[in-house]
């Protein structure tokens, strides 16, 4: 019976991706943290609201999409397709955490925490799901579900949505995006080409997609740079440990521009590229708290 339950509980956080909502839920704690230049309780809320509509809208793109993971090898052991949950309970669970994320974002964040949580549901789930079946550059629109949560702790913690420093924060986010969805095209684009969504392998070749991913990488580490700019940063070692981490993170990305390197090895590039927005996180986050 507890390992029935135990499997059971496996299988609804795998539906709510919980390990993607809880870093998506740590953007949000930036986001408040620098809106309200300092840390308090009130933290809680915006990033437990996002994070629990960040896992409904997980959630909803395994509904909208289960047809389309039974023929990729790499998702058709997601719970919808294998059995494990049923569809009855997957939109239960969709029901829940967004009604839960949505009220607390309106009563304990404010109006405008709100409607920026609507908006990033409705242009995942509404927006980007169907795109990928249109366009193999749906990621670009798509990425805009990564800048808005920093926004919503922004705004959480009295911040503007039109300060130069919520703007480039998101943007920041936005860019990141990318160089995700690039690196998984290089191994698992075929899988994609199988299911029938548009993929970038039909139209470039791995080299060409290599480079491409190269170059957000690079995008993604000149926002890092510029981002001083706009947010003034209270210790200056914290802007040169930020600096140094994005030369170093384009440094050991340059092998996917070498013609002669076959493969990339994909689980270590995408551990790095991982940490290296959570360490931009962790730094610019201990430079308001320390």
């Amino acid at each position: 019976m507890k390992t029935s339950f135990k499997k059971l509980v496996k299988a609804y956080s795998w539906l709510g991706k919980f390990s993607i909502s809880l870093p998506v839920g740590l953007t949000t704690f930036t986001g408040y943290l620098l809106g309200n230049r300092g840390f308090d309780f009130g933290a809680i809320f915006p990033v437990a609201g996002v994070f629990l509509l960040a896992s409904a809208a997980s959630a909803l793109n395994q509904v909208q999409e289960f047809k389309v993971d039974l023929k990729m090898p790499r998702t058709r052991n997601r719970p919808i397709p294998s059995g494990k949950i049923s569809m009855a309970g997957a939109w239960i669970f969709i029901l829940t955490f967004s009604v839960s994320g949505l009220f607390i974002l309106y009563h304990y964040s404010g109006l405008m925490a709100f409607l920026l949580g609507v908006v990033n549901f409705i242009w995942y789930n509404g927006i980007y799901t169907p795109l990928k079946r249109t366009t193999a550059f749906a990621v670009v629109p798509g990425s805009i579900v990564g800048a808005l949560p920093p926004l919503i702790g922004w705004v959480a913690a009295g911040g503007t949505i039109s300060d130069p420093v919520a703007i480039a924060l998101g943007f920041f986010f936005f860019i990141g995006q990318i160089p995700h969805f690039w690196l998984l095209l290089l191994r698992f684009g075929h899988e994609y080409e199988m299911a029938g969504l548009q993929s970038l392998t039909t139209r470039l070749n791995n080299i060409q997609i290599r480079r491409l991913t190269f170059v957000w990488i690079a995008a993604t580490a000149a926002v890092a740079f510029m981002l001083p700019g706009f947010y003034r940063f209270n210790h200056n070692a914290i802007i040169y440990i930020l600096w140094a981490l994005s030369v170093l993170m384009v440094i050991k990305f340059t092998g996917l521009i070498k013609p002669s390197k076959e493969d990339v090895e994909f689980r270590t590039s995408f551990i790095l590229i991982n940490v290296y927005y959570f360490f931009v996180m962790v730094l610019m986050c201990l430079d308001v708290i320390l």
